[in-house]
């Protein structure tokens, strides 16, 4: 089990994009969890159900913006090492840029997922009034 959990892929990009990307992570959980309520509450309780999804494109945005921030986080601490050694190594550099994007493309993949989610649920307003 253990072998199972060090060996996966996505823990290990997740760990490799540093602190930022569990901060990318909690806000792409929220939004999930929002739009999946918001489901569940779609025909119960339709002003609970619209701040459900208010809510999920709010955390969707929270995660596309950290992913920016811990971006910008990143190639400031890359340059800041490269300064500090005095010398520029294809290798650090390229480990530096790789940290960088690795948070950037999990805030788009966080927002893009939410946004489809907000994206269904709203097709299906539409096509529930169109039954009636």
């Amino acid at each position: 089990m253990i072998a199972l959990i060090t060996s996966n892929p996505f823990l290990q990009r997740l760990s490799e994009g540093g602190t930022g990307m569990y901060f990318i992570l909690i806000a792409f959980l929220l939004s999930i969890v929002f739009i999946v309520l918001a489901f569940l509450k779609k025909n119960k309780n339709e002003r609970s159900s619209n701040k459900m999804i208010g809510l999920a494109a709010e955390s969707s945005l929270v995660a596309l913006v950290m992913g920016c921030l811990a971006s910008v986080m990143g190639i400031i601490e890359l340059f800041d090492m490269l300064e500090a050694i005095g010398e520029t190594r294809p290798d650090l550099f390229a480990a530096g840029i790789k940290v960088s994007l690795l948070t950037i493309t999990f805030g788009l993949f966080s927002f893009t997922v939410a946004r489809i989610g907000i994206l269904a649920y709203k097709w299906s307003l539409n096509s529930d009034n169109a039954k009636q």
